[in-house]
């Protein structure tokens, strides 16, 4: 593979379009009754109770002859996978000019991803009403863990806990759109590259957008230098939300630095694949592919106060102190959460 050319934030690329996220349903099951046979030879007249109008309803457990609920649901949840199978092969389904399949990503990939925010990683989120309802904000949060698996966690944590069920559209390297699999993957969950262009492109459709200024800084830093963020770049993304008059939302994220403690970096090794580095820890590459497999972490997901920047005029986006020292003000609040929250840890584990 070439090596991986990391393409600044600032760069002009051109993407368009968001597709609208359809309503969820939740089918509830049937209920039906059944009632005894009398004796051969004997008639036997039916109980029968009154039932007042103001009385309260019969409850599940007085009615021990009705049918376990959820057949009904069953049913529903067979046809709409059959329905969602039909539409992938015939091609009855969209996608945005990024790439973006709501569909997919609502039926299946959050699906996958979920098991691993919920059970492996147990993430708590903090703060998601500081997340608007409507309209475009740029959230900026810290990057670690070797692997980019913070990003699709904070992904999960917008998607299954905000109120409005909004989506978070990511900004990414280049490098995770030349990699087989994993380019189509991400084009999918909405991923797009991390470059002004797009972002205000996003931004302007009322999108929520992610951004890691830290980038191959942050998630390949030794583990000695854990939760000291790096730095965040030039500030374009402070320039991209002052030219949309978007929020900015700090994002700090604990728990992602101990999955794959990075005790070293093979640069000969980075240097033949392409990567920007290859890590060494604790068992990878020693166990082969069991050490790949991330460390059970507690995470802590919290989503700051915004800062907003629809006050600042058109001409402020060129200002280079402004960016600076919104920039240095959006790095030093992530990185204070960040000391309260390990703080506030009992645990790396729990």
């Amino acid at each position: 593979m070439a090596d991986a050319k990391v393409i600044p934030f600032d760069d002009d690329r051109s993407r368009g379009g968001a597709a609208q996220r359809p309503s969820r349903r939740r089918s509830a099951g049937r209920r039906g009754a059944a009632g005894e046979s009398a004796p051969v030879g004997e008639v036997q007249p039916l109980p029968t109770r009154t039932v007042p109008q103001d009385d309260v309803s019969v409850t599940r457990e007085e009615q021990p002859f009705a049918e376990p609920p959820g057949d009904g649901g069953l049913e529903r949840r067979i046809a709409g996978g059959l329905a969602f199978l039909r539409r992938r092969l015939t091609g009855e389904y969209e996608v945005d000019d990024f790439g973006y399949d709501e569909e997919l990503t609502d039926q299946v990939l959050m699906s996958l991803l979920r098991p691993v925010y919920e059970k492996y990683f147990r993430v708590e989120v903090k703060g998601v009403e500081n997340i608007p309802a409507k309209g475009g904000a740029l959230i900026v949060a810290n990057h670690s863990g070797t692997l980019p698996l913070d990003g699709l966690m904070m992904q999960v944590a917008v998607h299954d806990h905000h109120p409005a069920d909004r989506h978070l559209r990511l900004l990414a390297a280049d490098l995770v759109f030349v990699l087989p699999v994993v380019n189509e993957l991400a084009r999918k969950l909405g991923h797009t590259l991390a470059c002004a262009e797009d972002a205000e492109r996003l931004l302007g459709q009322g999108e929520l957008v992610g951004v890691m200024p830290e980038g191959f800084k942050g998630i390949g830093k030794p583990f000695g230098e854990r939760y000291k963020l790096q730095r965040f770049g030039r500030g374009g993304f402070v320039s991209t939300a002052l030219r949309q008059g978007a929020p900015i939302i700090p994002c700090s994220i604990v728990g992602a630095e101990e999955i794959y403690p990075m005790i070293g970096n093979s640069k000969t090794l980075a240097r033949v694949l392409g990567f920007p580095y290859f890590p060494l820890t604790p068992t990878f590459p020693w166990l082969g592919p069991l050490g790949a497999i991330p460390l059970p972490t507690k995470w802590t997901i919290q989503f700051g106060e915004p800062i907003p920047t629809d006050g600042y005029p058109p001409e402020a986006a060129e200002d280079p102190m402004l960016m600076f020292n919104l920039t240095d003000q959006v790095r030093e609040q992530i990185q204070h959460t960040l000391y309260k929250l390990l703080v506030q840890r009992r645990s790396v584990f729990f």
